[in-house]
């Protein structure tokens, strides 16, 4: 009987160890803030996600970028948070914490959730001009979700971290919402003239074919068409118009080469009445107006962006 219950014990033990272990959900308050116990540290990893050379690189990074420009910047990654709106933790965090300078509003909330698959930057004021929502958006899609998706979550943060620090930083090379946007401005015009431009081009030149030269009425109808010489493997054809409106007789010609079928000039060229077609050719401080916090004080609005991966 006690040999029963011992492999009793023992099966029920394994199968416990067996078991995933479910990833703690954090709250905003659980956030362990490692810049309370050192100011040169900006990287909250308690779940160990990104290791520790990353965590060093990242911390380097931001330290000097609030040195030079007193922008303060939260990194935060955990496999789980509660309710798991990635966009409200951040923004909570930046909020509940006065990440950034009072008065500024300068700060940045970097948040990485494993389990949720999200990367979530959360703006202060201050930095909506310099940091806008397009290329939050950019930096997360070039630099980040690549890396992301491999599950190389260090790889993925020092380089959208070091992203970020380039553009706050305003130095040559960073990314810019233009690159985006003039790649996105060009791509909609090209579409617009393809689906557009060229039908409505289209319709006007074969308009212009029916305009009577004397009249101006779009009453052109063919009658007949020659071909009056042929010189050299080039063909000279004579069309025949009439106009419906006023009775008047239009002759074109034109040069047809036999070997590649293309125009060669001609008397009145391919289109009725002139060519239509050209070129186309801080400090520490004892929180802000949000209920204290660790950093300075900073304010949030709400900016920022997301991705999934």
């Amino acid at each position: 009987m006690k040999r029963l219950t011992f492999i009793g014990l023992w099966c029920c033990l394994c199968v416990w160890c067996c078991l995933p272990l479910a990833a703690k959900e954090y709250t905003v308050k659980e956030i362990p803030m490692v810049h309370l116990q050192n100011k040169m540290r900006y990287v909250s990893n308690p779940d160990r996600v990104l290791s520790d050379h990353a965590v060093a690189v990242m911390d380097t990074m931001l330290y000097a970028l609030e040195q030079q420009t007193g922008i303060q910047v939260l990194a935060v990654a955990v496999e789980q948070i509660a309710g798991g709106d990635c966009f409200e933790f951040a923004y909570q965090l930046g909020r509940t914490n006065g990440v950034g300078q009072k008065g500024k509003d300068n700060g940045l909330v970097v948040l990485l959730v494993t389990g949720e698959r999200c990367i979530q930057f959360a703006t202060g004021y201050g930095l909506e001009g310099i940091l806008p929502d397009a290329l939050c958006k950019r930096i997360q899609d070039r630099y980040m979700l690549p890396a992301f998706g491999k599950g190389d979550w260090d790889e993925g943060m020092v380089a959208g971290i070091q992203a970020v620090r380039q553009v706050l930083a305003d130095e040559e090379g960073a990314p810019t919402p233009a690159e985006e946007n003039s790649d996105n401005v060009l791509l909609l015009v090209a579409l617009a003239f393809c689906f557009a431009g060229v039908p409505i081009l289209l319709w006007f030149t074969i308009r212009q074919r029916r305009k009577c030269p004397r009249c101006r009425h779009y009453k052109l109808r063919q009658v007949s068409s020659r071909t009056v010489s042929r010189i050299a493997g080039i063909r000279t054809v004579e069309t025949v118009y009439r106009c419906a409106h006023c009775g008047y007789i239009h002759r074109v010609q034109e040069q047809k080469d036999d070997n590649d079928l293309g125009h060669r000039g001609g008397g009145g060229g391919p289109f009725i009445g002139g060519p239509f077609f050209g070129g186309f050719g801080g400090g520490r401080g004892s929180g802000g107006s949000f209920g204290g916090g660790s950093f300075g004080g900073g304010d949030f609005g709400g900016g920022g962006a997301g991705s999934r991966f």
